[in-house]
């Protein structure tokens, strides 16, 4: 049986695994801190922040918290990506080991800076 659609943020984070519902609230503190003026959407059934387009999206899978900041995000902090299994748009931050919170953030403070360009 397929989990039900969520509809917000707040229902995505509560029908996941509760071991998952920390890391999700964390990650969308963090971004949500990074950019308060962002706004909250669900999309392709993950979560995405969005400000003059969409600026990261993240969610849970099985073994890992995936982080999507698109291509410029991942390109722009590739040297700071080592530690991650990461592609061109993606990165996952294993469950099993802390979040790089302050990564996340710098993160989301680079693409809000890159979307406020669209918006001029």
């Amino acid at each position: 049986m397929k989990a039900p659609k969520s509809q917000s943020i707040d229902e995505y984070i509560l029908a996941a695994p509760k071991e998952d519902q920390r890391l999700l609230t964390a990650m969308r503190s963090t971004i949500a801190k990074a950019n308060p003026g962002a706004t909250e959407k669900i999309r392709y059934q993950m979560p995405p922040f969005y400000q003059n387009g969409n600026l990261v999206y993240f969610a849970a899978f099985k073994n890992h918290i995936g982080f999507f900041p698109t291509a410029s995000g991942v390109r722009e902090f590739e040297d700071e990506l080592t530690a991650y299994k990461h592609s061109k748009g993606a990165i996952q931050f294993p469950k099993d080991k802390p979040l790089p919170l302050k990564l996340v953030k710098k993160m989301v403070e680079f693409r809000v800076k890159e979307n406020s360009k669209k918006a001029v």
